[in-house]
């Protein structure tokens, strides 16, 4: 969440936007309800209570020496259309994306945006 938040107004000249996920559970061991209650970010927040996002997009972490039941930490570009266009999964808990290649990638999407005609749809 640290590294994006700053460049929300960025992120959102190239025609995104910032979702966060955590798989936890609202009052669980790290407690994102107190969290966010404490901390509130403006942008929209969803709590993966039962692992389903993380699971579908192969990002959920059973054990690891620094993991139980938890999600990789990870950054994805998803398009309108649902397709994924960029994913960057963490090996463990501190690895994160460089907020360069993130905005490098949403660039990179709004050229192909802007070189498609207006009534044609990018596959």
């Amino acid at each position: 969440m640290a590294q994006l938040g700053p460049l929300r107004e960025e992120i959102e000249k190239l025609g995104a936007s910032l979702v966060y996920v955590a798989a936890e559970k609202k009052d669980g061991v790290w407690n994102p309800a107190k969290y966010l209650s404490e901390h509130p970010v403006s942008s929209p927040f969803l709590l993966d209570e039962d692992r389903a996002v993380t699971k579908a997009y192969g990002l959920y972490h059973a054990f690891g020496h620094d993991a139980f039941r938890i999600a990789h930490p990870a950054t994805l570009i998803v398009d309108q259309s649902g397709t994924v266009r960029y994913i960057y999964r963490g090996e463990n808990q501190t690895d994160r994306a460089a907020v360069e290649e993130v905005l490098d990638s949403l660039r990179k999407i709004q050229d192909t945006r802007q070189q498609v005609p207006p009534n044609a749809e990018l596959v």
